[in-house]
């Protein structure tokens, strides 16, 4: 009997329980990676969809209806070319430039890593605004895909029936590359929860030897983020980045464009309000998709999103309407779906912030606001803005975004500010100070109307220069639907 054999068996004994006791502390302090929820990815899956159905039909019924039968078609086409066309750059380039860290330029734009869906797969996932809940980044890249589509094809009302197809193709490849991937990526891009409550539990936790770069860490967690997340803008869904955006963009290109032939002069009504009420229809309907879908999974902060988009649209509906009745002796169909539109602009940044008392008192102004423009103001001033995009997008945009730094106060009803860093890995609210609130919000509408309405202007020249901004009053006078496309949109 050999007497070394036990001693061997008893070393090797010993050291497989040591490693497994190694194996067992690693495991518990590396907790798993999260995996997406089935129910948040269905949630998501189901409002992309939604918000598809926003432009198309939606958006383009609703403009189809209010220009003149002869260029029905052309606002459909162009609605749906831009979709098209927005849909592919977003996948190429325009998801990596708003979503991804830009190196030197990230306060500004992200830059290439992700481009062409590099390093994306069904495995990769996107984290959403509670700790330890992801969805799948495809669903996250479709989801936001949808909004860099409907936001340019807002500006199409601005100067619908005498823009060129071809400039407003070339325009619009432009506008998504300079100004709409890059206020996506200064208004959302962050490092997500996660990254920013680990952060904040390692300081914590830190020892004081540690705790100046724990702390360090910290710091730069939150330094890689757009630079008006980081002023502290709230847009929940979109009112600077898509509303405010899309209207100071329309208005520079309808006066540079200049009026209608014929405008002030000759009678240009909505030629279907039927198609337009349907449109509208289906904008309210998708819209609950834009507003609840935007916060990314499926709880009680959709919950709210869905019932201010409810109760701030039918407010704004009736805002308009009985304003409107009283100025004008008369409440319009085309009234009551403008101020519902314009409620839905409003609520936009306000949904997952506001309560549902104050998304009532938010549309009701919205609607009332926006009327005055649309009618008083827009008349005052004589500029020619076809479907009156800066009367309600813009318009309605800046009174969201900024009543939303007032609203989010939860001694109002509001849902208060997110705060991922006094408690690591628990959401909870920050103190609420209407100074800092405020201001963040006017200082962000106030950038939205600067960088895209002289970067619009900037881009309808170089396309004027290019290819020519408008058709001749010849092709004008005929219409669109055959000038541009030689086709009809109908056939009686």
């Amino acid at each position: 009997m050999n007497f070394k054999t036990p001693l061997r068996a008893g070393l090797v004994g010993a050291v497989l329980a040591a490693t497994t006791a190694v194996a067992l502390a690693q495991t518990a302090a590396a907790p798993a990676a999260p995996v997406p929820n089935k129910g948040d990815t269905a949630f998501m899956m189901s409002s992309t969809v939604l918000v598809l159905l926003m432009t198309i039909p939606g958006l383009a019924l609703f403009y189809g209806g209010l220009v003149r039968s002869k260029n029905m078609l052309s606002v459909l086409t162009q609605v749906f070319a831009i979709v098209c066309m927005v849909s592919l750059l977003w996948v190429i380039y325009g998801y990596s430039l708003a979503f991804t860290h830009g190196g030197g330029l990230n306060d500004f734009v992200g830059g290439f890593s992700k481009a062409f869906l590099r390093g994306v797969d069904g495995n990769s996932v996107a984290a959403t605004f509670s700790n330890g809940v992801v969805i799948p980044e495809y669903v996250y890249i479709c989801f936001q895909m949808t909004f860099a589509c409907i936001t340019p094809a807002l500006i199409v009302g601005a100067f619908a029936e005498r823009i060129k197809f071809s400039a407003l193709m070339l325009f619009t490849a432009l506008w998504v590359t300079f100004i709409y991937f890059p206020m996506a990526h200064m208004v959302w891009y962050w490092g997500g929860p996660d990254a920013v409550g680990n952060a904040a539990k390692a300081v914590a936790e830190a020892g004081p030897d540690a705790k100046a770069a724990a702390t360090a860490a910290l710091d730069a967690v939150n330094a890689d983020a757009g630079m008006l997340f980081k002023w502290g803008a709230l847009d929940f869904a979109g009112g600077t980045v898509v509303h405010i955006n899309a209207g100071i963009a329309g208005l520079v290109g309808c006066m540079l464009l200049g009026k209608r032939v014929g405008y002030g002069k000759e009678l240009m009504a909505p030629h279907s309000l039927t198609m337009t009420l349907i449109g509208a229809a289906l904008l309210w309907v998708g819209w609950f998709g834009f507003n609840a879908g935007s916060n990314l999974e499926a709880n009680g902060t959709a919950a709210l999103a869905m019932i201010n988009t409810f109760v701030a649209t039918a407010a704004a509906a009736l805002g308009w309407l009985f304003v409107e009745w009283a100025a004008k002796g008369k409440p319009s169909l085309l009234g009551m779906v403008s101020g519902a539109v314009a409620g839905l602009v409003a609520v936009t940044p306000a949904a997952g912030f506001a309560g549902p008392m104050g998304s009532i008192v938010l549309g009701l102004v919205a609607g009332a606001v926006c009327f005055v423009f649309c009618s008083t103001v827009k008349n005052a001033l004589g500029y020619d803005d076809s479907l009156d995009v800066f009367g309600i997008h813009c318009v309605g945009g800046i009174i969201g975004a900024l009543a939303t730094g007032i609203l989010v106060n939860q001694a109002l009803g509001g849902g208060g500010i997110p705060d991922y860093v006094s408690k690591p890995g628990e959401l909870v609210t920050a103190a609420y100070e209407f100074g800092p609130a405020f201001l963040a919000q006017a200082k962000a509408v106030l950038f939205t109307l600067v960088f895209s309405g002289v970067g619009s202007l900037i881009l309808y020249k170089i396309v004027d220069v290019v290819v020519g901004l408008r058709v001749t009053t010849d092709q004008e006078r005929e219409g669109l639907d055959i000038a541009e496309h030689g086709e009809r949109a109908y056939s009686m």
